[in-house]
């Protein structure tokens, strides 16, 4: 692939189907070639992306490069932060073959400098974003009604994640700062707690539905470990040492099933989030380069990372394989034949299983039969009262 890859995220399409946008950097020395966004194609059986790209945007010089994405929810459209000219929204439509981009300004953040971190709510109706200069906000989506302007909020916003039921927001500073806020209205909710020698960089919240949890990579002295925090109390309940050396990205599976780290370095470690155990690490994935971004797919057990000296990766995690939803209707069909055939064969052999005589040995009783008639089954017939 032309180019150094800025970031990159998964963009989910309707039917299961997957797409990968990237940002890329075509600037060579002495040079002035532009820089783009590609949308590429995911093939599922060989987890690897199409050589060439489906649709390409192409920024304008004055706007610099890509540094940042966010994709909603429902996959229509995404925003793209630049390195000089502010956020910019993309429109997706068409079909995988014949895909279209449309490019419309966002006005209350036309001019707002490059984001470190952008993201929207998980149902999609709320978009935020940290800028380099420390400023948070937080809009209502698609109205764009601004929410929190909060030009103070850290001296730089490192890290930043919407909790599942989309009512908090957990954002991080360089200066190793955690704060919490109401999404709804803007308001601050908490600051999280921290030793003098912890900085918590990275967070994200679980999105299992029935552990409330937010998860944060701190850097504890020397010591790189992944802290727990109960979200009905913002305290520390835990920590667990996973990747072994500072982080520079998180992500959360959809099913809210694996936690992934990644590295100044280039690692990967997959860890299963109900056991806290690693799943999968992928050593020198980029090799000595650090993470830029890591993605798991909406549909598959795959993640993209990406970095400036190697490009994009798609990588297929070695964990145990999830029930599909036609494997789960195959087994209760099996389960419901089985009870068919031995229901069946209890049926055919009951009489001998109950010691019940058969038909031709039970002893026969005394015949009647009606001698007149005109008599009903009622022998004695209409009582006179």
């Amino acid at each position: 692939m032309q180019g150094t890859v800025t970031c990159g995220s998964w963009i989910r399409r309707p039917e299961n189907l997957n797409l990968v946008v990237l940002g890329k950097s075509l600037k060579k020395r002495d040079s002035a070639s532009p820089s783009v966004l590609e949308i590429f194609s995911f093939d599922p059986q060989t987890a690897s992306l199409s050589n060439s790209p489906q649709v390409t945007y192409v920024f304008e010089e004055t706007e610099g490069e890509p540094v940042t994405i966010a994709v909603h929810p429902s996959g229509d459209d995404f925003v793209c932060s630049t390195s000089k000219g502010g956020c910019k929204l993309l429109e997706l439509s068409g079909q995988e073959t014949k895909l279209k981009l449309l490019a419309k300004e966002l006005p209350p953040l036309h001019d707002v400098g490059p984001q470190n971190c952008m993201g929207f709510s998980v149902d999609g109706s709320k978009f935020a974003t940290g800028g380099v200069d420390g400023r948070l906000r937080i809009l209502e989506w698609p109205s764009l009604r601004i929410i929190l302007d909060e030009a103070k909020a850290h001296n730089s916003v490192r890290d930043m994640d919407f909790s599942l039921d989309s009512e908090f927001l957990a954002s991080t500073s360089t200066d190793g700062s955690a704060r919490i806020w109401k999404a709804e209205d803007g308001s601050a909710v908490a600051t999280l707690t921290r030793n003098s020698d912890e900085k918590i960089e990275l967070c994200r919240f679980s999105k299992d539905g029935t552990k409330p949890f937010l998860f944060c990579s701190v850097q504890k002295g020397d010591k790189a470990v992944t802290s727990v925090y109960d979200i009905s109390t913002w305290k520390k309940i835990g920590y667990k040492r996973l990747l072994r050396k500072p982080a520079a990205i998180m992500s959360i599976s959809l099913d809210g099933k694996y936690l992934a780290l990644g590295s100044k370095d280039g690692d990967v470690c997959v860890a299963e989030v109900k056991t806290m155990e690693v799943s999968h690490l992928s050593r020198r994935l980029h090799l000595g380069t650090c993470i830029a971004s890591l993605e798991f797919c909406p549909s598959q057990r795959v993640v993209l990372t990406t970095s400036s000296e190697w490009g994009a990766v798609v990588t297929k995690l070695n964990v145990p394989a999830d029930w599909k939803e036609w494997q789960i209707y195959v087994v209760l069909v099996g389960l419901f034949l089985a009870s068919a055939i031995a229901f069946y064969i209890f049926f055919q052999n009951s009489d001998s299983f109950w010691k019940f005589p058969h038909e031709s040995d039970r002893p026969r009783g005394p015949k009647f039969e009606i001698l007149d008639p005109q008599y009903s089954e009622d022998a004695f017939g209409p009582l006179d009262m």
